[in-house]
């Protein structure tokens, strides 16, 4: 031991303590503390997250790159035909002809020495359970093209999947942003000199939108779907921005490792992939159907920043840059060239080992391991983190000239008000967003997402710096330096997330990592501070903690902003039952406790830290007064924040067992798809006067009596009706003719029914009771 540190360890407690008083920090310069950690938010995690590549234009045409102006030029021809239902002359003619012509334009310039290229058109028919319903789709149109290696014999192929099919408008993001993505990406590697070892198929499927139907159609029907061995599944929940991969496999943590390898942009998160299969995202995909009736593994990946126009009229090309379509070309790109050259592909299954953990850093890199190496790292850094505090500890009772019990009892102390932070950080913004909603006001943050800050953000650093300051503001021990306190208090808080980390860990959640990540980070900067003297300098050691914490802070405000800003326009189509307010504010708490819990307790360095909690209380109360009583709170704006609400105009008809006509209604079925409802339009134009609930209804006929668009007015009654005098004349009748009726044993009648009509029905059976 040094002469310095005998002196250092020999130095009394109450000279610590009067050092560590005089470290006290003036009061204002806890502004340029907090200003530090703002400045890494928007100048670092904010500008990563927007960066996208520039757009390359035709004049790099040669070069073997993705061309981002000949996408969005095929991008603007796809979305020019309009709203392309499934089984419409605008998705089964106009929309087939375009990409068959731009397919044979691929074909008329390929590289004929190195490639076979063949272009099918599939027409396909059949059914499957979904839920308890049975779908059953006919003549939906897939066009299929191959592309291999020039007399090839390999029968393993890679699939990419992608829907040029609409819903409620022109598609451009959801998801002819991909299908041009897809069409360039097969120009560019037919018509270069970089070979492939496995043949690559692209699925354009024309019906997604209405239940996944095409990709089951392919994946049971084609001749080459057999040999399909991986997937690649594109697909849209937004428009614009960066592409998300948020399911893998599953149980193929070679497919994360190619996408390292080969993406230059990346964007991915375990949370994603186990928040979507938890079904807190209201959508599904064609991977579904890929890895339920063909099991194939496969990446899953989308679009998903401004969800606000998925499904709306308002997706449009206009709100498409097009650096998004080289970020994502440039991706897909590098990912096909890469998977179509994998060895895996020979025999997918003899690697087939566990699950993945990937995370990408602020999409500049990208970490994974499986499963099972994340268990080890997750114990291994709970482990270390017990075997460090208890050595530090051990310096602190020998520093102070006190027993190591005397230090126990105080952490045990620490680490209730340690544990009563956590409670408060995370239930305070819960608590506001339970109250708002109870007050009508829920949704107030989505056209204004900075109020998220203030309504729930703020709420949890209060939480977590009120209990803390106050103890310090009380705690007069003359033993223990403050300094000492406060490394107690920070003990705590990375006891608290290692037994998250093991308990979370033991129920098989991939996303513990990102309890691991700031704790690793914390495990460092102790480490360091006990090799040195600073752990036993007055404060000397916050500056190790303080750098040891900037990656953590990067990182974990980086993902859950990620999540935010993808799960706020989640809300507005989440349905009325449930308060979606709970789990942005969830979601803010988390981030906020994972960012800033070993940072929060430092304001207590600094003189009148009651001045920092003052002005979180004024930050939060001013979101309030502004979420509750100004235009600011108002969720919708037109164009770009409108409200969703589904109708149907409907005439019901209803026959006894005679056959004859009982009731003949017509009217509005309304499906309001946020927990607003109704009352935005309380005081527009639109008459709702005669709206009643159809939850009686729903108790005493099947499906409520309804032609119902989801099974959610079902399961939550969440639809309402308004009755019309005037008859509804569908465009097109349909007519239900029973041909025959035959019993064919004991228990079994069979009946055989003619259905004509629209080229979209759905006809629900239910046998009475006791028959």
């Amino acid at each position: 031991m040094t002469e310095e540190r005998r002196l250092i360890w020999r130095k009394p407690v109450e000279a610590l303590n009067k050092i560590a008083g005089k470290q006290h920090v003036p009061w204002y310069f806890a502004s340029g503390f907090i200003l530090f950690w703002c400045l890494l938010f928007f100048g670092i995690v904010i500008l990563y997250f927007y960066c996208l590549p520039t757009a390359l234009t035709l004049e790099d045409e040669g070069k073997n790159v993705f061309i981002a102006e000949r996408a969005y030029r095929n991008l603007y021809n796809l979305s020019n035909i309009g709203i392309k239902i499934s089984g419409t002359d605008k998705n089964e003619v106009e929309a087939v002809n375009f990409l068959l012509s731009e397919l044979e334009k691929i074909k008329d310039n390929l590289q004929n020495e190195l490639f076979d290229m063949e272009i099918d058109r599939l027409q396909a028919s059949g059914s499957f359970l979904v839920n308890s319903a049975l779908r059953v789709y006919q003549g939906v149109q897939n066009i299929v093209v191959k592309i291999s290696p020039k007399n090839t014999t390999s029968e393993t192929y890679l699939l990419i999947n992608s829907h040029f099919d609409s819903e409620s408008g022109p598609g451009a993001g959801d998801a002819g942003f991909m299908i041009v993505t897809m069409v360039e990406v097969l120009r560019v590697i037919a018509t270069s000199k970089q070979p492939i070892q496995h043949p690559i198929v692209f699925l354009f499927n024309g019906a997604e939108e209405g239940g996944l139907q095409a990709s089951h159609g392919f994946i049971t029907t084609h001749r080459w779907a057999p040999f399909c061995k991986a997937v690649i599944n594109l697909d849209s929940a937004g428009s614009g921005g960066r592409d998300v991969l948020f399911q893998s496999g599953p149980n193929h943590p070679w497919l994360v490792e190619y996408y390292k390898r080969y993406i230059k942009h990346p964007f991915a998160t375990t949370m994603a992939e186990e928040i979507f299969q938890a079904g807190i995202i209201p959508s599904d995909t064609d991977f579904r159907q890929f890895k339920t009736y063909g099991q194939i593994p496969g990446l899953d990946m989308a679009q998903c920043i401004n969800g606000f126009v998925y499904h709306t009229k308002f997706d449009t090309i206009n709100v498409i840059p097009r650096e998004s379509l080289q970020n994502t070309g440039d991706n897909i790109l590098g990912l096909v060239r890469g998977l179509a050259n994998a060895t895996e592909l020979n025999n997918t299954e003899a690697h087939k080992d566990g699950h993945a953990v990937f995370f990408d850093f602020l999409g500049v890199y990208i970490i994974h391991y499986s499963e099972a190496t994340g268990k080890y790292i997750n114990f291994g850094v709970a482990g270390t983190i017990f075997i460090l505090i208890m050595v530090s500890m051990w310096r602190m009772a020998n520093v102070s000239h006190v027993t190591y019990s005397y230090i126990i009892r105080w952490f045990i102390f620490l680490l209730g008000i340690q544990i009563s932070s956590f409670v408060l950080a995370l239930t305070l913004p819960i608590l506001i967003s339970y109250v708002m909603d109870s007050f009508g006001l829920s949704l107030s943050y989505y056209s204004t997402p900075l109020l998220v800050f203030g309504l729930y953000v703020c709420p949890s650093l209060i939480g977590l710096t009120v209990p803390l300051t106050i103890f310090f503001s009380l705690q007069r021990n003359d033993k223990l330096s403050n300094h000492y306190h406060l490394q107690l208090a920070l003990h705590c808080q990375a006891v608290k997330l290692a037994l998250l980390t093991v308990c979370l860990t033991l129920l098989d959640i991939r996303s513990t990592y990102i309890f691991v990540i700031p704790l690793g980070f914390y495990a460092v900067s102790l480490v360091l501070n006990l090799m040195t003297i600073l752990h036993d300098l007055g404060y000397a050691w916050i500056v190790l903690l303080k750098t040891s914490q900037i990656i953590p802070f990067l990182y974990s405000s980086y993902v859950f902003y990620i999540l935010i800003v993808v799960l706020i326009p989640m809300g507005g189509r989440t349905g009325t039952s449930s308060n979606p307010d709970i789990i942005i504010a969830a979601l803010a708490a988390l981030g906020t406790i994972l960012s800033l819990g070993f940072l929060v307790p430092l304001i207590n360095t600094f003189r009148r830290p009651s001045l920092v909690i003052f002005a979180l209380l004024a930050v939060t109360a001013l979101s309030v007064i502004l979420a509750s009583g100004t235009q600011l709170g108002f969720p919708y704006r037109p164009k770009t924040n409108g409200q969703r609400i589904a109708y149907l105009e409907v005439r019901n008809k209803f026959y006894d067992y005679d056959g004859q006509l009982t009731k003949d209604e017509s009217g509005y079925l309304m499906m309001f798809e946020d927990r607003r409802r109704e009352l935005p339009l309380l005081d527009s134009k639109v008459n709702l006067s005669n709206m009643v609930s159809l939850k009686s209804r729903c108790e005493r006929h099947m499906m409520c009596g309804m032609p119902l668009i989801n099974n959610r007015c079902l399961v939550h009654s969440e639809c309402s009706w308004i009755p019309r005098s005037e008859p509804v004349e569908p465009p097109q009748p349909t007519t239900l003719e029973l041909l025959s009726k035959r019993i064919t044993d004991a228990t079994t009648v069979r009946f055989e029914f003619n259905l004509t009509g629209p080229i979209n029905m759905r006809l629900f059976i239910k046998p009475e009771e006791d028959i």
